[in-house]
């Protein structure tokens, strides 16, 4: 009798110490989790802020890049059987105050300076920052250019027919494909004399034309000026 006593205290007491075992455990592996849980989420949360400002600094630089030079235009040339050629695609017109790099030359439109090169029948005989002539060209002005392969008579010819066109404007131009070349807004052609029948069909096409962007803005009081 003293034996089963003894017997059932025992084993009651081996399952009480192993109820507090089991409890011991559930408490070690609650914090356990907890921490875990904790350590996870910071880390989730610090992965998070860097991963959003490595974005956002990522969009930063990216707009900041695309701003700066970038003349905003998109597409290419497109040359009709009179030898013009129009510019298929996108001609910005944001105002900036930086060099402005662009896809063509001369550049026949895009972002510009806020200033236009004076263009009320104007003969320079320096070149033109990019960046005036093209917004002259926005206010409608056809821009004759010229390299020094060009023969004298005909930079003369087309200096005078400029000096009696309203909304034009000339200038020597080193970076481009040919001695002489006509730009408006969108519009280019190449011709080969001063006498070249082109020259008086692009005067009466683009002067003003239905390209103009700004028809009847100022040609005068310019920054060249």
């Amino acid at each position: 009798m003293g034996s089963a006593k003894n017997s059932n205290a025992t084993r009651k007491a081996r399952i009480e110490e192993m109820r507090r075992a089991e409890r011991a455990r559930e408490r070690r592996s609650r914090v356990l989790t907890t921490v875990a849980s904790a350590v996870v989420v910071g880390g989730l949360v610090v992965g998070g802020v860097v991963l959003v400002q490595s974005r956002s600094g990522d969009k930063q630089n990216t707009a900041s890049d695309s701003a700066k030079g970038s003349s905003g235009d998109s597409g290419r040339w497109a040359t009709g059987k009179d030898g013009v050629k129009t510019w298929t695609g996108k001609l910005s017109r944001t105002h900036v105050a930086t060099k402005v790099s662009y896809p063509m030359h001369p550049p026949v439109g895009g972002n510009h300076n806020p200033i236009w090169a004076d263009c009320n029948g104007d003969v320079y005989t320096k070149a033109l920052p990019d960046e005036n002539a093209v917004h002259s060209l926005e206010h409608g002005a056809l821009w004759v250019t010229y390299t020094g392969k060009a023969k004298k008579a005909d930079v003369d010819a087309l200096a005078a027919k400029v000096k009696k066109t309203p909304y034009s404007l000339m200038s020597p131009y080193e970076n481009q494909a040919a001695p002489l070349v006509l730009s408006a807004w969108g519009h280019q052609v190449t011709v080969k004399s001063a006498s070249d029948p082109e020259v008086d069909k692009f005067f009466a096409a683009y002067v003003q034309g239905r390209q103009t962007p700004e028809p009847g803005a100022s040609c005068t009081g310019g920054v060249m000026k």
